[in-house]
């Protein structure tokens, strides 16, 4: 059986020290099918893009957000996916206007 548990501190540890060590970060827009606005902070790891903190705005004006400190719950979780800005559909943004999402 695996220790659920000692993945998730693991996963825990990788993302933390991705935000912590971070000089140059990376933020994008996506909209989905149903309206709801996806923001991402991400950074370069391995020559892949990946995000460390993630905000999702519902259409009905929920705010989740996901990053080490708080990798899932019940309505989703920090992706594991690498992003490509070049094969996504992601808009840069500035790094305020992620900042003033995921401070809301």
């Amino acid at each position: 059986m695996v220790d659920l548990e000692r993945i998730k501190a693991a996963s825990v540890a990788y993302f933390r020290s991705l935000d912590e060590g971070a000089t140059l970060r990376q933020h994008f827009c996506h909209v989905d099918e149903e309206g709801g606005l996806w923001y991402f902070e991400a950074v370069s790891d391995r020559g892949e893009l990946v995000a460390i903190k993630q905000a999702e705005l519902t259409p009905a004006g929920q705010l989740h957000r996901y990053s080490w400190e708080h990798l899932e719950d019940e309505h989703g979780f920090l992706t594991d996916q690498a992003i490509d800005p070049e094969e996504d559909p992601l808009e840069a943004i500035s790094a305020g206007e992620f900042q003033e999402i995921w401070n809301r």
